[in-house]
């Protein structure tokens, strides 16, 4: 198993395209795993990962509008 790369919160910000003030209070609120070594937190690149995955956004289904309906069919 690889050894995971941890990275400083500047770092994890500009990977998730944000600012560090946005990504403290994702790490201490739980939502981003990182670990204090004294120097900052720092985040693990699969934990960067997993956070994108649980954020990410369900792909809109094409040709359905309300309640199921088609977007060009009847309302």
């Amino acid at each position: 198993m690889p050894q995971d790369q941890h990275q400083p919160v500047k770092e994890g910000a500009d990977r998730l395209k944000g600012a560090k003030a946005t990504v403290r209070p994702w790490i201490k609120g739980g939502d981003l795993h990182a670990i204090d070594i004294g120097k900052g937190w720092r985040s693990a690149d699969t934990d960067l990962q997993e956070f994108l995955s649980a954020h990410q956004t369900a792909p809109e289904k094409l040709g359905l509008g309300l309640k199921g309906q088609s977007a060009m069919g009847q309302a």
